[in-house]
């Protein structure tokens, strides 16, 4: 049986590399990455912008057998959007470039302005997918929220993927959609 812990600093890498699998088919990635090649090349680099700041407050989450990871911001702590903007404007599609930093600048106004936990990326890799990981990442990490009596506050870049959120009690409190870029779904979780 995987089980989900909390990641190591050593770990960093095994969960870039799940993430980045787990999004080959993601519209937002694939909007910013359409050619295959391009998203194995510099959605590695995105993720990592993202993810430093969970590894350095040992926020993330991954499963034993690394398919599964969840990068998971702690109150008060922010992705470094200025690195993750540096990345967008060398690496994606041009012509989607606008579209795309529109779309993150319309997010961050859905951003919970109270203390929060905030989930910018999960992901299972295609090959484990359903066996029940992104459940259990969910559970591991809406545990933490719970316990801190703390909103959690995600963005869902894949519609496939609402469901699961909404099993773990998270509601959708809107939609942001920029030019010809994919829907992204603002969702918020009140603790039990």
């Amino acid at each position: 049986m995987v089980e989900i812990r909390t990641a190591e600093r050593s770990e960093l890498e095994h969960a870039v590399d799940c993430i980045v699998a787990a999004f080959i088919t993601d519209p937002i990635a694939r909007f910013a990455w359409p050619r295959p090649g391009d998203h194995l090349r510099h959605m590695p680099a995105a993720t990592r912008a993202f993810a430093a700041a969970s590894f350095e407050h040992e926020a993330a989450c991954i499963s034993t057998d690394f398919c599964g990871a969840a990068i998971w911001l702690p109150p008060g702590v922010d992705p470094d959007n200025e690195a993750i903007e540096r990345v967008l404007r060398a690496t994606a599609e041009p012509k989607h470039l606008d579209d795309l930093l529109a779309t993150f600048e319309k997010l961050a106004e859905w951003h919970p302005e109270e203390p929060h936990w905030f989930l910018p990326l999960i992901g299972v890799e295609p090959h484990a997918q359903g066996r029940g990981l992104g459940a259990a990442l969910m559970r591991h990490a809406v545990e933490r929220c719970d316990r801190d009596g703390l909103i959690g506050y995600l963005e869902s870049s894949n519609p496939r993927n609402i469901t699961l959120y909404e099993r773990h009690g998270f509601a959708r409190m809107g939609e942001v959609q920029v030019g010809d870029g994919p829907v992204v779904t603002p969702m918020l979780r009140q603790p039990r």
